[in-house]
């Protein structure tokens, strides 16, 4: 039996952090999976003025139910790797969001 794969959430001073990969352009923002203890991320958005970025943090606001101004890109914003920090929530919170969203 194998384990399944989990995503790296640390406690950081800007709250849950942990990094993600993300294919702009795809039909429909969702989560994809994991990707080498990253979250893989489609998002809707096209990687252009920003606007992809902007998808992902309410996205994740949406989904972990917290403001906008909860979720902040905390490297990668010109690239497909991020770190995203959610402040307001601890690691073990972001987790087991995660591991519920990743069974559905």
């Amino acid at each position: 039996m194998t384990a399944e794969p989990t995503v790296i959430v640390r406690d950081g001073s800007h709250g849950a952090v942990f990094e993600i990969r993300v294919q702009p352009r795809a039909k429909r923002t969702a989560i994809l999976g994991v990707l080498d203890g990253k979250l893989k991320i489609a998002l809707s958005a096209p990687p252009v003025d920003g606007r992809a970025n902007e998808e992902l943090q309410r996205f994740f606001a949406d989904t972990f139910r917290v403001p906008r101004s909860s979720v902040h890109l905390l490297s990668g914003e010109h690239s497909r790797n991020k770190r995203i920090a959610v402040a307001d929530r601890t690691s073990a919170q972001i987790s087991s969001a995660i591991a519920s969203l990743l069974s559905q």
